[in-house]
């Protein structure tokens, strides 16, 4: 039986390169041949922005929307045209800033994300979901949905695991309610093995979270490059370094869940 990855992407800091991990990962799991939706969840709709052949403002039917009008199909909020072959989005859009006070009222604030994904369930290969840089209901509404979880961090900042305990404390407590959640670990961007920091860091997130991805990202200027055009990193260079080590990260993900998605 087909099963379908739920990768969350989350950190509540800023600047941990979420979105960019979210849209160059999805664009070469699909050039793998496996159907992506990327979920953007966060308010600022960046990766909306990025792979959506319209603005969110334009949109109608966003990630707000999904969440708080449960009658609609789910079908309405996907788009499969995007400026990314094989990867279909739901838009973000700020309507999501009021998606906290909404969910609060509902029954099970933090499952309602699992509901309206259950009929995407079995059917595409993997939903990645861009996480906002919070931990209120949107990104535990995520953790809740999710059935993998990668947490990406800047591997030259010395402060970049500060106040991690907090995401953990998080993750934990929603395990127990999505008891098959499985943390895959940090993924350090911006990484330079020739960097005292980047050492500390990768050794402190192994402290800290028990894993690190094996696949570690470089530092390129193309990837704002690429963000200013609307591009993945692949479209615009498929030879630059960081390029083919998102190609690696999509190759040891797909390897990695291939079992649990029932793929022989």
């Amino acid at each position: 039986m087909k099963r379908t990855v739920v990768l969350v992407i989350a950190n509540h800091k800023g600047g941990a390169a979420k979105t960019t991990t979210g849209i160059n990962l999805g664009d070469n799991i699909a050039q793998m041949g496996k159907s992506v939706c990327l979920l953007d969840m966060d308010p600022q709709a960046n990766a909306s922005r990025h792979i959506g052949l319209s603005h969110p403002s334009e949109i109608q039917y966003t990630a707000a929307e999904m969440l708080s009008i449960v009658e609609l199909p789910l079908a309405l909020f996907i788009h499969d045209e995007t400026r990314v072959e094989g990867v279909s989005l739901i838009y973000g859009s700020i309507g999501l800033e009021n998606s906290d006070d909404l969910l609060r009222a509902e029954p099970r604030p933090n499952e309602v994300l699992k509901e309206r994904l259950a009929p995407l369930m079995g059917t595409a290969d993997f939903i990645i979901i861009d996480c906002p840089p919070s931990l209120k209901l949107l990104t535990t509404n995520a953790l809740a949905a999710g059935t993998h979880l990668i947490v990406p961090v800047e591997s030259g900042d010395a402060y970049g695991l500060h106040g991690h305990e907090d995401l953990l404390s998080r993750v934990k407590k929603i395990k127990q309610i999505n008891p098959e959640l499985i943390n895959l670990g940090v993924l350090l961007n911006r990484h330079d093995q020739r960097q005292v920091v980047c050492k500390n860091m990768e050794e402190n997130a192994a402290s800290l979270y028990g894993t690190v991805v094996p696949v570690k990202l470089g530092t390129t200027t193309k990837v704002k490059q690429a963000s200013s055009l609307q591009m993945t990193l692949r479209q615009l260079d498929s030879g630059n370094t960081v390029s083919q080590q998102f190609r690696q990260l999509a190759e040891w993900l797909v390897e990695e869940t291939r079992e649990f998605r029932g793929e022989a």
